[in-house]
């Protein structure tokens, strides 16, 4: 025990085992709905469903030790919603790519990944970013997840004459979030070690007691096989020939990298990690990125990053990588217990996003609202994370705004070269994925 403690820096961290483990496990049960999710998603393009739940869990597997035991950092790793409808939807059903083609895209996506990851290339763009847009970017990710929490739970639905609009009081499971909630404000405003697990934790009693919540009939389940999908986008790499599959691949690039650090930058401001506007050890948590994203391409499913509900598990004390790795063994564990991850519904998650949400938001206070320059590029982010329901789309309307504004008022010489390149980039990720 001694020699973890070492090896993750418990004391300089002031954290504990009891700590990291307690935040590992609420990490993954926040985030456990990818190992549902994602094969709903990725079947839609035709892979066998079956296939895909076995490769998210192994490839989230991977991805979280990797973090925990290389980068150090609590914080974990899983194929990214929103790049798994972009393959399904907009690549395999919109452009009429075969899914087996779409993976090989993913793959190649990967070794490109790694390769710009090696050359520092990553993280050189990682500290370009101003403080002041850093800060925006976590404060962004605070609204984003507030906000599907609140539309998980049924707080916030679609309207057609308003967009959006407060959910109907007459169904169970809103109230189910309610309730939540409730518990989870009381139990954090006293200050209660662990309050937002023991509110997950309680929310899914009630749940299962009120039979809003569906009593799991069985608890242990075999791991589906992965045979339908696995080694299918190495035999398909002489697939990616023409310029639409080349865009696609660098849509994959582009989407995964933003979303990834943005989530990067946005965990380390809430746990205090960045030092001089920089990220320690940045450059091995983006391989353990690239890696997972890589091996998780080989076992069939869409492209990996850094998770935003890896915030629940550092709201409730979790610092270090052995956070992580606890994580990731309960992804493994994840496979042969199915059944008992369909007790986390989202009525049990939500009120844990809300809640980080309002911690993630505290950056906002450091952000110097007096320079309109800035205060118009980090608003842009804020707001644009949520309301376009994409962490880098929100970053590329900021980005793009910040260069304006800084050239605008005189101060270019104050932004990074690589900002200007970053502007270039944006205008044409975000003409790309609008054609």
């Amino acid at each position: 025990m001694n020699k973890i403690a070492a090896y993750f820096n418990f004391s300089e961290l002031k954290t504990s085992m009891r700590t990291e483990v307690l935040a590992g496990l609420t990490t993954f049960v926040s985030m456990a709905y990818i190992l549902f999710v994602n094969p709903s998603v990725l079947g839609a393009s035709g892979m066998d469903k079956g296939a895909v739940f076995t490769a998210t869990a192994l490839a989230s597997a991977l991805g979280c030790l990797l973090m925990g035991l290389v980068a150090k950092y609590p914080i974990a790793i899983a194929p990214g919603l929103g790049v798994n409808a972009f393959f399904t939807y907009s690549v395999v059903i919109g452009m009429g790519v075969k899914w087996q083609t779409a993976l090989a895209g993913v793959f190649i996506a990967a070794v490109i990944f790694i390769i710009i990851t090696i050359f520092k290339l990553r993280e050189m763009i990682i500290d370009a970013i101003p403080r002041d847009m850093k800060l925006a970017i976590s404060a962004g990710i605070g609204f984003f997840i507030a906000f599907i929490g609140l539309h998980g739970g049924g707080l916030i639905v679609a309207n057609k004459s308003t967009v959006v609009g407060l959910g109907s009081l007459t169904v169970g499971t809103t109230w189910l979030t309610i309730f939540g909630l409730i518990v989870t404000l009381i139990l954090m405003s006293r200050k209660v070690p662990g309050g937002i697990f023991i509110g997950m934790v309680l929310t899914s009693i009630l749940g299962l007691v009120t039979g809003l919540i569906k009593m799991p009939s069985t608890i242990v389940s075999g791991a589906p096989s992965l045979k339908p999908t696995f080694g299918v986008a190495l035999a398909h790499i002489g697939d990616i020939n023409s310029l639409q599959l080349i865009i696609v691949v660098l849509t994959f690039l582009l989407v995964t990298f933003f979303d990834t650090a943005g989530t990067l930058v946005g965990l380390a401001e809430q746990a205090g990690f960045m030092k001089n506007n920089k990220m320690p050890r940045v450059g091995k948590a983006l391989m353990a990125d690239s890696t997972s994203m890589l091996v998780g391409s080989v076992l069939g499913t869409s492209p990996t990053s850094a998770y935003v509900e890896s915030s629940a598990g550092i709201a409730v004390g979790g610092r270090s990588g052995m956070s992580a790795v606890v994580t990731g063994a309960l992804f493994i564990f994840g496979l042969f217990f199915s059944p008992l991850l369909n007790v986390v519904t989202d009525q049990v998650t939500a009120p844990a996003l809300i809640i980080v949400g309002v911690l993630m938001a505290q950056s906002l206070k450091q952000i110097n609202w007096e320079r309109f320059e800035i205060a118009v590029p980090a608003f842009l982010t804020v707001i644009g994370m949520p309301l376009t329901y994409s962490i880098s789309d929100g970053i590329a309307l900021g980005f793009i705004a910040y260069v304006i504004t800084m050239v605008a008022t005189k101060h270019a010489k104050e932004v990074h070269p690589l900002m200007y390149v970053l502007f270039f980039v944006f205008i044409i990720f975000l003409w790309i994925l609008n054609v």
